[in-house]
């Protein structure tokens, strides 16, 4: 599929689009657009094949950019907005889309230096502190230059004596170049260990070993690794369960190569600070094919054969679902996935129209779903196994049922979700009402916007909604009126240009008036709010 995909490219890197008649310049139109959706991934030491960090280095791959843009190949986003909404979009409008292709049509022209926005000031190391615990590689794995994809299996023991709650898990890749993407899971029963032990090779292979994988896929998952995606960190109260002597399981993806390439990656896990009172443990839900009409033994396809698999789940306790994690193979198609509550009402959670099997995420939403007793959701997946379908990896089409390999197929969707609460149905974990280009042409100052409730009384969670100018790395603190420091809520975390929303439990607070300080190499600004009894 990749090499398809690329050969289409090359084929097209001369494609053409109208221009109109005010020619965009880079400083002024093209630099923001690409430092604040391509950088992530097109900077030294990132998976990007080439870094596009500056005028020149952009303006030598204009062509190519003009065209995986015009394509929606790049930057790779699945989720179809117009659907639903969900966090760290990383899209293009059209208007960006045919801004590119007009600035390139014109000949790519530099525009006034001072008018060209500043870079994002990523930090060397972990995106969003220091980290509490680091799992390393024993060793050094090597990925064969075989032009393969390698789906490879790792354990790593946790060496906890008691029980944690997890804030967030940070992959650290140890060669971007192949590392492609990672899912986390907890072994409790040092199963999967028993058997990595029994193979000569550091980790084992995922689609060729003798071990059931799939029972892997049942264990409890953590939020796992996409290049360019900053990893999620758990809101304030919310967290998973890391249990003392637990092994984290990762499910590594490395991307084709052509040359042998050494690995020796590393894990970064956050977690709850002490004072943190996390009272909702973050629980997954999974969706196979038991839940389908006919039950697991009618996931099949024939050769030759379009299908699609209709599932359902019904809710039997109230629940605040928080994202979700769709996973299929190569002969996948599509996506749907949306909730009917008792009250007939329809809320839709996601739509993959064009699944690409070379980049599945997790994806998180804005604001809790909130799913009553009785709701029920319905998970739709397409699947095509005839010979029309490029990816088919079976030439010709095969049988094909539930099962590992890439010559398989899987009906496999992850749901999280926590206990429903009062008031879940007003916590906003990210502003998605901003369009793309106001964040993208935001010329604004840092500043902390007006915090929300304030004052604020018993144990409602607060919400600090900010803005950034620039991407740069911050601390967000809160003090009382006498400077005195009562909680770090953000330390040395990078956060990208636009709007973003911090939480803060105030259960943890007397009566008063407080600080919230956000900070940085940039900024130093603070906005007051007050705790109430009533």
């Amino acid at each position: 599929m990749r090499t398809f995909k690329l050969l289409t490219l090359t084929l097209i890197t001369t494609l053409s689009i109208p221009s109109n008649a005010n020619a965009q310049t880079f400083t002024e139109d093209v630099a923001s657009i690409v430092y604040n959706q391509c950088s992530t991934c097109h900077r030294p030491g990132e998976i990007g094949p080439m870094n596009l960090t500056n005028y020149e280095e952009i303006k030598s791959y204009g062509q190519t950019i003009k065209a995986v843009t015009s394509l929606r190949y790049m930057p790779p986003w699945q989720p179809d907005s117009g659907y639903s909404r969900v966090m760290n979009e990383n899209f293009l409008t059209d208007d960006q889309i045919e801004t590119i292709a007009n600035w390139v049509d014109n000949g790519m022209p530099e525009g006034p230096i001072s008018a060209e926005p500043p870079f994002p000031d990523y930090p060397e190391g972990s995106l969003l502190g220091e980290p509490d615990l680091v799992l390393n590689f024993a060793e050094a794995h090597i990925h064969k230059g075989n032009n393969e994809d390698e789906y490879r299996y790792f354990v790593l023991p946790t060496g906890l004596s008691e029980d944690k709650i997890v804030k967030a898990i940070e992959l650290r890749p140890g060669n971007s170049k192949i590392v492609h993407h990672s899912l986390f899971f907890e072994d409790r029963s040092g199963t999967v260990a028993q058997y990595d032990a029994q193979t000569p090779e550091y980790g084992f292979d995922a689609f060729s070993s003798a071990f059931d994988i799939s029972q892997v896929l049942l264990y409890d998952q953590y939020p796992g690794y996409v290049p360019g995606t900053k990893p999620l960190y758990y809101p304030e109260g919310l967290g998973q369960m890391l249990h003392a002597g637990s092994d984290l399981i990762m499910q590594m993806h490395y991307a084709p190569s052509s040359v042998d390439e050494t690995d020796l990656s590393s894990v970064n896990i956050f977690f709850a600070d002490e004072e943190e009172q996390v009272d909702r443990i973050v629980k997954d839900r999974i969706m196979l094919p038991s839940d389908l009409p006919g039950g697991f033994f009618n996931f099949t396809l024939s050769p030759e054969q379009v299908r699609s698999f209709h599932g359902t789940w019904t809710v039997n306790q109230p629940i605040s679902l928080m994202g979700l994690s769709p996973h299929m193979h190569l002969l996948g198609t599509d996506w749907e996935v949306y909730i009917e509550k008792p009250d007939g009402t329809r809320e839709n959670m996601i739509s993959i129209p064009e699944w690409d099997f070379n980049w599945q995420g997790a994806y998180y939403f804005p604001k809790f779903i909130i799913a009553p007793v009785g709701s029920v959701i319905h998970a739709i997946a397409g699947y095509d196994n005839t010979s029309e379908n490029v990816n088919n990896p079976s030439n010709p089409p095969q049988f094909v049922s539930w099962g590992e390999n890439t010559t398989d197929e899987m009906y496999y969707l992850p749901l999280f979700y926590v206990t429903y609460e009062d008031g879940d149905e007003d916590v906003v974990f990210e502003d998605v009402s901003t369009a793309v280009t106001d964040i993208i042409n935001l010329k604004e100052s840092s500043t902390i916007l007006p915090i929300q409730p304030n004052p604020v009384s018993g144990d409602q969670l607060i919400s600090i909604p900010f803005v950034l100018d620039r991407g740069q790395v911050i601390d967000i603190s809160i003090y009382n009126i006498n400077g005195q420091l009562i909680k770090e809520l953000r330390s040395g975390e990078f956060f990208g240009k636009g709007n973003h929303i911090v939480h803060f439990d105030s259960g943890q607070l007397n009566a008063g008036k407080y600080l919230v300080n956000l900070k940085s190499k940039y900024v130093n600004t603070s906005q007051k709010f007050v705790k109430v009894i009533r």
